[in-house]
This record gives structure tokens, C-alpha cells and sequence, in this order.
């Protein structure tokens, strides 16, 4: 099938650069952009894009607002959202993430990981640019210190949350760890599962304040 994408952005040139690496990809295409917040939103809800690509700072609705309009905690049926932002900032990130966001990519990276944060978030998982992953992850507000039940995550399980706390992917992890990808996405869905956690941030938030993020 394929992925259906709406792309954010009040420059023209960083639109129709997106579209020409997304519409390469023989599974995705763009069906839209918008050069404003409030139209991302209106476009957003008319044609229930797969995934939306949103800037930060954008005229009328800023691209965090669009993140809770569209992707928030309150939202019915929420969509998939990634943020690809000029701006660096720890406090854009924890805000963008907490308003539902299922990516976080600064402008500067590769064509290629644009690519992999969309089938990223197709899958359910959270991409987020390798410059502020360890940074983020470790400095990342979360919920107290949570302990889990002893043998409640195998030594593999904690292994694989060390390395989704380091930002990995699930194809790297299945490198790093030799195994399957789909043996790794069956680990990561049981860590998420045994610490009640909504995704791999949360599994990230959990090995950082639980000492597992270090280490070999």
C-alpha cells in the first residue's frame, strides 16, 4: 500500500525538496502541503493523510500546535505526525513528543532517514535525529522512578530497551544484537507491554532513570 503524506512547511523550496525524495520512494506519495499551520490542520482532517510532515515554526498555528490538533492526547482519532525543524531545542522536542508527535528530524538530516522516520511511523515506532537522541532521552521529563517487578524483563529485553534508549532503530538493533528485525519488534512490543510504556520513548525514559542506558 501505499503511504499517503502531507507535507508542512512555509518554504516553498523545502516542500517541493521533501516531495521530490518522498514521491521517489515507490511506496509513498504526497497528496498535499500546506505553507501555514491552519491549513496543515484543515488539509490534515479532509484527507486523513497517512503521515504528516510538519515544520515548527510556521505562520497562524506553529507546527506544535498542529502536532496537538492533530496527533494530541485528546484527539479522537489521532494521526501520525513527525516534526522536521530547523531548531535544535530540548524544549521543541519534549513538547512536540508530548503532543503525540511519532518523529522528530532536524532539516539537516540525510534524505534517507527522512524516508525511514515515515515507514517509522507507519510501523509505530518514534524516530528521532541521532544529533539530540542521547541527549534528549537522558534529559527527557518522565514519569517517577518506575521498578519493575524482578524477572519481569529478561536480560535479551533489557538489551534491546538499552539500545532503543540509545536511539537505535529496530534494523540496527537486529545488527547489533544478530537477530531477526522481526524478532526485535516482538522484544520491543514486550518491553513496551511489561512497563506499561506507550511507546519507545517510554521505554527509552524508563532504561535511562533505571540505569539500563549504560554500559556496553
Amino acid at each position: 500500500m501505499t503511504t499517503r503524506i502531507l507535507v508542512a512547511d512555509d518554504q516553498d523550496d523545502v516542500r517541493g525538496a521533501f516531495r521530490i525524495i518522498l514521491d521517489a520512494q515507490p511506496d509513498m506519495t504526497v497528496i498535499a502541503e500546506a505553507a501555514d499551520g491552519a491549513s496543515a490542520v484543515e488539509q490534515a482532517r479532509l484527507l486523513r493523510p497517512d503521515v504528516v510532515l510538519a515544520d515548527i515554526r510556521m505562520p497562524v498555528l506553529d507546527g506544535l500546535e498542529v502536532t496537538r490538533l492533530l496527533a494530541g492526547p485528546d484527539v479522537p482519532a489521532p494521526l501520525r505526525v513527525v516534526v522536521v525543524t530547523t531548531f535544535d531545542l530540548d524544549e521543541y522536542v519534549h513538547t512536540a513528543l508530548r503532543h503525540g508527535a511519532c518523529g522528530f528530524l532536524l532539516k539537516r538530516s540525510s534524505p534517507a532517514l527522512l524516508v525511514e522516520a515515515v515507514r517509522a511511523a507507519m510501523s509505530g515506532d518514534t524516530l528521532i535525529s541521532p544529533q539530540i537522541t542521547v541527549r534528549l532521552l537522558r534529559d527527557l521529563a518522565a514519569p517517577p522512578r518506575r521498578t519493575v517487578p524482578g524477572g519481569a524483563l529478561s536480560g535479551r529485553e533489557i538489551e534491546v530497551a538499552r539500545l532503543v534508549a540509545r536511539g537505535h532503530t529496530n534494523a540496527e538493533i537486529a545488527a547489533a544484537l544478530f537477530l531477526s528485525p522481526g524478532t526485535v519488534k516482538n522484544h520491543v512490543a514486550a518491553v513496551q507491554r511489561k512497563l506499561g510504556a506507550r511507546n519507545r520513548v517510554g521505554v527509552a525514559a524508563w532504561a535511562w532513570e533505571n540505569g539500563h542506558a549504560t554500559g556496553p
